[in-house]
């Protein structure tokens, strides 16, 4: 037992050091490589220390689970990270569920049976569970499958205040009577996971970055509360260093629009009403051609890039980085400015840029590219849209007054690829695309960059 606990103390330094690296794109891949080495130290020193053990079921266990990984890790375009994230997400917590059940099963009804044990169990087997569905109707409306604008009904916070006050008497009960009430401990898992859905259903698309974050922060939860059920430090750790760096992330994602938790969860922002598209035909702007374009950047110094959500749906990863680097050839400065929310999930930028070769020095966050904008010979917005409206910063009547956008009107000329002028996430116009220095080049992002990269070649 000695052994096993320098194990998992090792293990816990490894989690703590891939968590740190995993803080920058540039040592992200070595966070993760040191985070799987210590994970693979925690399940060693685990299978070790008990002498009764099926290894044949294990292993079995073991090649299924790299299979299923192997398969989803070879398959997945970059452009469904997020649908990744948010299922692994799910995968966690229903994982510590169902290990949190089976030891509810293995100790009902013996005198092993605690109220600690049984408090934490039905811990892990609610946050489990929730996270579970929850993770589900996210991968849903992430993937098309279920609709991305919020779904709302009157009396929905009603009902789920119902459902958790329901949970947590339940909860109480169970844990208070010791295990002998097995029908309430079925109906706990059943109203966990008509919860984990109706909290998830309302929220819409382009806040997922946050519900990810949150969802991952739940897993850990779910993943420290069944190693206080099965007594293991590792678990127990790692679970707490998941949950806790979910939260902060998810405070991340909540300052970066501006917006609280409560809001996000409760607020249905995103919600189409009949109004936006009359404001959206109001704006004037100016439609160019990528010829138009590549002899603006031909006299340009200083370029920034700002993608977003468009640009991973067309998949223009890999033409933007052309771009940028026939841009380079003439002698242009090239940035890429990050919004801590654009696309949907955290980091959802930088993971596309990153898989396309982009150096990793020429990726800034909002905090440091800013000012760069000040100088800025040309500013290229792709697919973002309410991250880089202006009206964030003065119309107090505007779901997204107060939210850090980045400050693209501030270059001298912005380019806006869209395909359309329907509104963002926000539902709502935006006034960057009828500015004088603003010009709008229509079109999917993968064939307008793939005809710019042309045109700049020919100039």
């Amino acid at each position: 037992m000695e052994y096993t606990n320098l194990a998992y103390v090792l293990a816990s330094i490894l989690f703590i050091l891939g968590i740190k690296k995993l803080s920058s794109p540039k040592t992200a891949r070595a966070g993760n490589a040191i985070s799987s080495i210590g994970m693979l130290i925690a399940i060693i020193a685990t299978m070790t220390s008990f002498e009764l053990l099926d290894f044949k079921l294990i292993a079995l266990g073991m090649i299924i689970g790299t299979i299923i990984g192997a398969a989803f890790a070879i398959r997945v375009e970059m452009t469904q990270m997020p649908q990744m994230v948010a299922i692994f997400n799910g995968f966690g917590g229903g994982a510590s569920a169902l290990v949190a059940a089976a030891e509810f099963f293995t100790k009902f009804g013996t005198s092993e049976q605690t109220m600690f044990l049984t408090g934490t169990i039905i811990l892990s087997v609610f946050v489990g569970t929730l996270t579970l569905t929850g993770s589900f109707i996210a991968f849903g409306k992430l993937q098309g499958f279920i609709s991305g604008q919020p779904i709302v009904f009157p009396g929905q916070q009603i009902l789920n205040a119902i459902l958790a006050l329901t949970l947590l008497s339940l909860g109480t009960f169970v844990t208070i009577s010791g295990m002998q009430e097995i029908n309430m401990f079925y109906a706990i898992i059943i109203i966990a996971a008509v919860l984990g859905i109706t909290l998830t259903i309302p929220i819409g698309g382009a806040d997922m970055p946050v519900v990810i974050s949150l969802l991952n922060s739940y897993s850990g939860i779910a993943a420290a509360s069944t190693g206080f059920v099965l007594m293991n430090n590792a678990l127990i750790i790692s679970g707490a260093l998941v949950g806790a760096s979910g939260l902060i992330l998810t405070n991340i994602m909540c300052k970066g629009m501006n917006r609280s938790l409560a809001n996000v969860i409760f607020g249905a922002v995103g919600l189409q009403n009949d109004t936006s598209d009359g404001e959206v035909k109001q704006i004037s702007y100016k439609s160019s051609t990528t010829d138009e374009a590549a002899m603006i950047m031909d006299a340009a110094d200083k370029v920034i890039i700002v993608p977003g959500y468009g640009l991973a749906v067309a998949q223009a990863q890999h033409a933007v980085r052309e771009v940028a680097e026939q841009l380079e050839a003439m002698g242009k400065k090239v940035l890429y400015a990050i919004h801590p929310v654009a696309g949907r999930m955290p980091g959802h930028m930088n993971v596309l840029l990153a898989e396309a070769n982009v150096p990793y020095e020429q990726l800034k966050d909002l905090d440091e590219i800013n000012p760069e904008f000040e100088d800025c010979d040309v500013a290229i917005v792709l697919g973002a849209n309410d991250v880089v409206n202006p009206a964030a910063r003065h119309d107090t009547s505007s779901p997204i007054y107060g939210m850090p956008i980045l400050d693209v009107d501030k270059s001298r000329t912005v380019i806006i690829n869209k395909r359309t002028m329907n509104p963002g996430f926000a539902g709502i116009q935006n006034e960057l695309f009828g500015f004088e220095n603003s010009i709008m080049v229509f079109g999917d992002a993968k064939e307008m960059l793939t005809t710019l990269h042309k045109d700049l070649k020919e100039l």
